[in-house]
């Protein structure tokens, strides 16, 4: 099978899986690391070998971009130290944990190498938790929280990483100057960022024309990326940074046909590399599997469980103290910020579903050492890996849904109440604006009166809405809302008729289209 056709076969088979994620109401990573499984089971497939720089350098910097990119920097600010704890203290807690277990149950892997994959399957990852829990109705500080987390621990884990391999591959390590050179690239790493997302903001705003923005904001992540590694500092962090500064800015400098089309690249982008992650790791896992022929199955199994459990409860084990502990030290904290449910923490602490990142830096560990020697204990990293993302998104993907019906975690309807405000706030300002040049005989009184009447539908509509104490925010009832799908509908159905009648040319039935499906999707919440 020549390589195009295994492409082929590799998004045909992706196609399939979202297809019956969509069905079956199951988050799309979760079938793709089941179809990544299912493909080592085919026979006579080829073994396709990602190199280590292709992985870092190419799949990692627009797996990140896009989670900070449309990450909420109000609710990032607001729970900094909640979401530092997670992804500093835990990360860091994790490896540790995951290095000493693995280092007592796995023959012949040393400390550097079980490090490494303890900085490997450390970090949870913002697109797994991103698909799983905005799926789900929890409250926004949780969401945030959860988001943040996972932008922020990739920085960490990946610092972690790199020392760990350093460590493998010169046999030396110096934990004082790992923490001094820690700070160093993580403060290096946000200054580049910051550099970099100045100078994208800049061009972006002087530019109106959709391709080449949004080929600039493709570019914006590798620049960003490989700027901060030329420099020996983290491409992560300078990869979130410029993320979440562009994310604040665009709202003012982006014209409405970027962003439409902008969010539609990038949810295209991280859906092809994740899928691709996933099934090539299918294509490897029956060679990792025989450098391990030494092993039994039932121990191959009985390790891959055991390093599971340890990122499971280790988790567990440090949520509930770093929730607690803050706050029975400091009243201050406790007045500004009391103690969340604990159902709440519960739920945090069972969302660490780990993905594409952590089997991406697995793929990115070296194949030799400086010695020519080959890296230590590679295809265990790599397996234990796989069954941390295996257990983590199947078990904790799939029972989230029932662990919130389970203890009552509900949304607190806090964005559609902020939405509605905005909403009534912004409409508000619209029919002064209205009013002001009417009053001045700028625009005809006539078409003023129009757009008036329109404008005040929409402001009563939004305060029947708060003074009924609506929680969801919710302007339109569901028959409203199938009565427009409807009227929509038919409108597609008679403009496709003109066209084929050849009343109408299919330019005309492309502008009135897009009018109608931008309709459709603010119907639809897509």
């Amino acid at each position: 099978m020549h390589q195009a056709e295994i492409l082929v076969f590799l998004l045909a088979l992706m196609t399939a899986l979202v297809v019956v994620s969509r069905k079956l109401q199951i988050p799309y990573p979760v079938l793709l690391v089941l179809g990544g499984l299912a493909i080592s089971f085919i026979p006579h497939l080829p073994s396709l070998r990602l190199e280590p720089n292709f992985v870092f350098y190419f799949c990692l910097p627009p797996l990140i971009f896009p989670a900070a990119l449309f990450t909420s920097w109000r609710d990032f600010r607001r729970n900094l130290r909640p979401i530092l704890l997670l992804a500093v203290g835990l990360v860091l807690f994790t490896m540790a944990a995951v290095a000493a277990v693995a280092h007592a149950i796995v023959q012949n892997i040393p400390w550097a190498a079980a490090f490494a994959l303890g900085a490997i399957v450390s970090p949870p990852d913002a697109i797994a938790a991103t698909a799983v829990i905005r799926r789900l109705s929890v409250p926004r500080r949780i969401e945030a929280i959860v988001e943040g987390e996972s932008l922020v621990n990739d920085a960490t884990a990946l610092v972690a990483l790199q020392f760990a391999i350093a460590a493998v591959t010169t046999g030396s390590f110096s934990l004082g100057y790992a923490t001094i050179q820690f700070v160093f690239v993580a403060l290096g790493g946000i200054a580049i960022g910051f550099v970099i997302g100045s100078i994208v903001r800049w061009v972006l705003k002087h530019l109106d024309d959709p391709p080449v923005q949004i080929a600039l904001s493709l570019l914006t992540p590798f620049v960003a990326y490989l700027s901060a590694e030329r420099l020996h500092v983290s491409g992560v962090l300078a990869t979130v940074t410029a993320g979440i500064y562009l994310g604040w800015h665009l709202p003012l400098i982006a014209k409405a046909r970027y962003r439409l089309q902008a969010q539609a690249f990038w949810e295209m982008i991280v859906f092809l590399i994740n899928g691709f992650v996933f099934m090539t790791i299918g294509l490897q896992l029956p060679e990792i599997l025989g450098q391990l022929r030494s092993e039994t199955w039932p121990h191959l199994i009985g390790i891959g469980a055991a390093v599971s459990a340890t990122v499971i409860l280790v988790r567990i084990a440090w949520i509930f103290p770093a929730a607690w502990l803050p706050r029975l030290l400091s009243r201050r904290l406790r007045e500004r910020d009391p103690l969340p449910r604990w159902q709440e923490i519960a739920f945090v602490a069972w969302s660490g579903m780990r993905g594409v990142v952590s089997l991406a830096a697995a793929f990115a560990l070296p194949f030799t050492l400086n010695s020519g020697m080959p890296f230590p204990a590679r295809g265990y990293v790599l397996y234990l890996t796989f069954c941390v993302i295996l257990a983590t998104l199947v078990l904790q993907g799939l029972t989230l849904p029932l662990l919130i019906r389970k203890f009552g975690v509900t949304d607190d309807g806090l964005n559609d109440e902020e939405e509605r405000n905005a909403r009534f706030q912004a409409n508000r300002a619209a029919l002064q604006l209205i009013e002001r040049l009417a009053n001045e005989c700028e625009v005809p009184r006539d078409v003023a009166q129009r757009l008036e009447a329109e404008y005040r539908e929409r402001i009563q509509e939004l305060q029947q809405c708060a003074s009924a104490g609506d929680p969801s925010g919710e302007v339109a009832t569901p028959h409203y809302r199938q009565l427009q799908y409807e009227a929509l509908k038919i409108e597609r159905q008679t403009i496709i008729r003109l066209r084929n009648e050849r009343v109408i040319n299919d330019e005309a039935l492309r502008r009135i289209q897009r009018d109608l499906d931008l309709a459709e999707a603010r119907l639809t919440g897509d």
